[in-house]
């Protein structure tokens, strides 16, 4: 057993006693001993569940809060993010592989206390600590012991994940992270199935539950040609947000470039991110952003129109127009938490 494993709770026992079933996601997988499930980070060991990142990340960097995309979540701030390998997906368009579709080996990661990492964020200005590069969900026992240690120095915490928790897993982070940005990929269970390995019906359960949690919620979805940029699929996504969620919830379109198993596709036609954009604003989706591409990404007042902040790619210039929450021109409640 690696030095920086760690036994985890949220698993059970089969039957079988040689298997174990994980229920950190949505795969919930059966794992036979000394075997790993499919995320190459939890373990059978002995007949007990082992995750094998624990105190481990291969990623560290500071970055502007807006380039996870949060728009709305502490704008204008840094924050400390890390991250390391392994995901319960399997998406082919993957953008961040080197990571996702790697495993922990002693020689490509380094070991990393929680206080170590709550420390670096304060020396480093950053006002957040966010779980990113791959999925934070199979960080769950290090990003609660983080989490626990940050919020005692007036940190926040951030998930920048897939959304495919099992529901046992999200009702124990929602106790402990401020704010998620969510892969909303596709309106299709099928695409789902065919491109990234899961089923849509989690990610919509657990968007709905981080929603009425009152936790910050952003969702982006990324623009691929010919598989999600029909009008019929972003009405449909935009549908979910209004009847399931709330107009106020920020929608990002982020542009698909070649990458992994896709190089055969076209980077996403810009005219269909503009188009995008359009629809989800005439259906009244009230802040919609472009990604990866040049747009306007300010923010406006859902109400009067008034510019409450000017972005430059990812530095706000003008933070002055929001006053406790409301827009400063006409009172309009407004969804962003401030520092």
């Amino acid at each position: 057993m690696k030095e920086s494993s760690f036994y985890t709770k949220l698993y059970q026992k089969n039957e079988d006693k040689k298997l174990v079933q994980c229920n950190l996601c949505g795969r919930e997988c059966k794992i036979a001993e000394d075997d790993l499930g499919f995320c190459n980070t939890q373990k059978n060991i002995d007949g007990k569940l082992f995750s094998l990142n624990y105190r481990r990340i291969a990623s560290s960097h500071i970055d502007p809060i807006e380039k996870k995309p949060l728009y709305h979540f502490l704008p204008g701030s840094s924050t400390y993010s890390i991250g390391g390998f392994g995901c319960n997906f399997s998406c082919l368009n993957c953008q961040n592989y080197m990571l996702s579709m790697n495993s922990y080996e002693e020689y490509n990661s380094s070991k990393i206390l929680p206080e170590t990492i709550v420390k670096n964020a304060i020396n480093d200005n950053c006002l957040s600590i966010s779980w990113t590069y791959n999925e934070p969900t199979l960080y769950f026992d290090f990003a609660r012991e983080t989490s626990l240690i940050s919020r005692k120095k007036n940190l926040r915490n951030v998930y920048i994940s897939n959304g495919y928790m099992s529901e046992e897993s999200l009702a124990e982070t929602l106790n402990f992270i401020d704010a998620f940005n969510i892969d909303l990929k596709f309106m299709s269970d099928d695409l789902y199935r065919k491109i990234c390995g899961g089923k849509l019906d989690i990610v919509l359960d657990n968007l709905k539950a981080i929603y009425e949690s009152g936790s910050h919620l952003e969702i982006t979805t990324l623009l691929i040609n010919d598989l999600n940029t029909d009008e019929g699929h972003i009405r449909s996504i935009c549908n979910f947000i209004l009847e399931e969620l709330g107009p106020e919830v920020p929608l990002h379109f982020s542009r698909f470039f070649p990458m992994h198993k896709m190089n055969d596709k076209s980077p996403t036609d810009i005219d269909y991110l503009i188009r995008a954009k359009e629809i989800a604003i005439d259906m009244g989706v009230e802040y919609v952003y472009l990604g990866n591409m040049p747009a306007d990404n300010n923010t406006y007042c859902p109400n009067c129109g008034e510019l409450l902040i000017a972005r430059e790619r990812y530095c706000n210039s003008d933070k002055n127009r929001i006053r406790d929450g409301h827009c400063s021109n006409c009172g309009h409640k407004l969804n962003f938490v401030l520092r």
